[in-house]
Formats: C-alpha cells, structure tokens, sequence
C-alpha cells in the first residue's frame, strides 16, 4: 500500500490539530498542501492559536518522518481517508481520524465489526461471558474490536483470536506503545493474528484524553455495541453513547443487581439498549451472517452439584452456603476448591463466592 502524502501526515500529526481541526483545514483550502501553505492568521480561526502556530512551526515534521520509516517494517502500514480500503462506517463517522497507524491484518477492516466493549475491573463472570460472545460471534463471521484494556476488552479479544475473522485491537497510546503493560503478549498475538490501530503518533504515552477518541473509533468501526459488564463510571458507556449516536446498535448483558459492575450495563437497558442474554440475541440486532461452526465441549464436571444449585449465581458467603445445606466450612472449602479448579465457582474478597453461567 503506498503511503499518505507527506502534506497529509504533516497536518494529521500536528498537536492540538486533531480530526476535526484536519477536516476544517481540508474543507477550508482544499486539501492539505494548501493547509500547510497557508498563514496562521487563516487557519487560527479553524484550529486555534496554538495549533495554527504548531503548524507554522512544522511541529509534526519529525513524527512524520518517523512514521514513513516505520512503516518500512513488515506488517506495518499507515492509513488515510485517501485509501479505497478505508472503512466507509468509520468514514461516515463523526469525528473520522485522517490517518491511523496499521500493524497485523489489515485486510480485517473489510469483514463485518462489533464492539464487545466493558469494565477494566471485570468479575470473572463478567469475563467469562465476554470471551465466549466474542469466541460465538466470530465464528458467526464478524470481527470483535475492542479496546487492548485490562478485564473486558482482553477477555473479548481472547475470545476471537483463533477464529475467523479475528478481532482489532484500538489503542490510546502510539501504536509502539502497550498499556496496559500486561497486556503485551496479547497485543503481540493480535498484532500476528488479528490487527491493531491507532491515530496517535509513535511514542505516545497513555493520556486521560486520548481514550475517549479511542472509543470513538471502536463504535465507528463496528455495526453494534455489545457492553458486556460496566459500572456507572466505565469508559465503556462512553463507547456506547457514541455508537449511539453514529446510529449503531447498542446492546447490553445484564447481571446481578448486588454487582456494582453490573449498574452501567442496567442503566444502558434503561436509557434503551437492547437487553441480551444470548449470542442469537446479538444476532437478531446486528444480523446473521452465516452458520455457526458446530463446536464440540464436553459437559462441565458436577454441573449437577447441589450446592451450586445452592449458590445460585449472585456472591454468597461461606456462613450462608453452611446453613443452607447443613455443612461443616471445611466440607465446603474442599467442595468450592473442586469447584474452582473445575471453572464453575470464583472466589471473591470477603469470603463471598460466586457460581459461574456456563460460558
């Protein structure tokens, strides 16, 4: 793929620009050559002061170079709203970024997307059922994108990798850069297996203001917006509201009304989210696009077990599960042990336990 002009990535990359600025810019003196040539008496009542001077100064003009010679690299590649491949969902978008920075699979961004989106601080149910949405809804054809943060998006991505299509990771920080640090080995298998994007460029740490431009991005790309455990305060309903009104699909998993992680996704539901509890709910918003590939997976061990009947699926205490089923505590650790290893039970602070929905 032949990269954007140098005019193009001069203007995208100035600080303070930003997608909108870039698109004034573009309207204003048709196109970014002209921009580029013009006084910052002309272009400050577009940008802004400081902008308008950055851009006289050439401020970009290192991060430019740098992105051509990254873009060497096998795998690498920079792409505008200049290239026949571009999104045309992203494109019609609010706010579309000029130029994002491409490394892995790029030919994913021509497969149908959705957004499988949540909390960082994820319950293991929580994680649980965003991995296995996201391992269902790419065997059913559609690319999971998400946002390479801890809990729900590395769970999402988790879940799509080894399935086709695959997923894409959008990042708030320069696409050199992993945050958080953790995630590093899954960003190196989605940069192998699947695609990650980012408009920001090389070198650029993880500010506060760059995740919300981040989501923007996510719901733009994608047909829909599953949430899949929030709470009030997740960036993830910001994610949400934007697909909202990109006019995109907004979905929503509920859960326990004890879980504070699950008060986003109830109040997404209110505000009109679709409620869903399984991946043909998703499907009957976003659409069908092909058969399910039959999976085998054998039944969990002691799925039967009374004292998961017991528990219910909402945290519950050692104190509580003891006089319900008449057992010692030490009868019920090695019960809840098995359990656990088994994956059907995780263990919470406080001595609570919680019984997992099959995944």
């Amino acid at each position: 793929m032949k990269a954007p002009p140098h005019d193009w990535l001069l203007l995208a990359l100035t600080p303070g620009i930003g997608p909108a600025g870039f698109l004034r810019l573009i309207d204003a003196f048709g196109g970014a050559d002209a921009a580029l040539n013009a006084n910052s008496r002309q272009t400050e009542p577009l940008i802004g002061k400081e902008a308008a001077e950055a851009l006289q100064r050439r401020e970009a003009a290192a991060s430019a170079e740098a992105a051509l010679e990254w873009a060497q690299t096998p795998g690498c590649q920079l792409l505008s709203l200049l290239d026949d491949d571009y999104p045309p969902q992203l494109a019609e978008s609010n706010s579309p970024p000029p130029l994002l920075f491409a490394r892995g699979r790029r030919e994913l961004l021509t497969q149908p997307m959705l957004a499988i989106v949540g909390s960082r601080a994820a319950t293991p149910q929580g994680r649980q059922n965003a991995e296995s949405f996201s391992r269902e809804l790419a065997e059913h054809g559609y690319c999971i994108v998400s946002g390479l943060a801890s809990g729900i998006d590395a769970a999402a991505h988790h879940g799509a990798l080894g399935q086709q299509p695959s997923t894409i990771a959008v990042v708030g920080t320069g696409i050199d850069r992993v945050y958080p640090a953790s995630n590093r080995q899954l960003a190196h298998r989605i940069a192998e297996e699947g695609l990650i994007l980012s408009e920001f460029a090389l070198g650029m740490g993880p500010l506060a203001g760059h995740f919300p431009r981040r989501n923007r991005i996510i719901a733009g790309l994608s047909r829909g917006c599953l949430v899949a455990e929030a709470n009030i305060g997740s960036g993830s309903l910001i994610t949400a509201r934007l697909a909202m009104e990109n006019n995109r699909e907004v979905m929503a998993i509920p859960g326990s009304i004890h879980n504070p992680q699950s008060r986003g996704c109830h109040r997404l539901i209110k505000d009109g989210a679709k409620l869903v509890e399984t991946v043909d709910d998703v499907l009957d918003e976003v659409g069908r696009l092909q058969r399910k590939r039959p999976s085998a997976k054998p039944a969990a061990p002691a799925a039967e077990s009374p004292l998961l009947e017991a528990m219910g699926f909402d945290p519950i205490s050692m104190d509580a599960l003891s006089t319900t089923l008449g057992l010692t505590v030490g009868e019920l650790y090695a019960m809840l042990l098995e359990l656990e290893l088994a994956g059907l039970v995780a263990s919470h602070p406080g001595g609570l336990f919680q019984r997992l929905k099959p995944g």
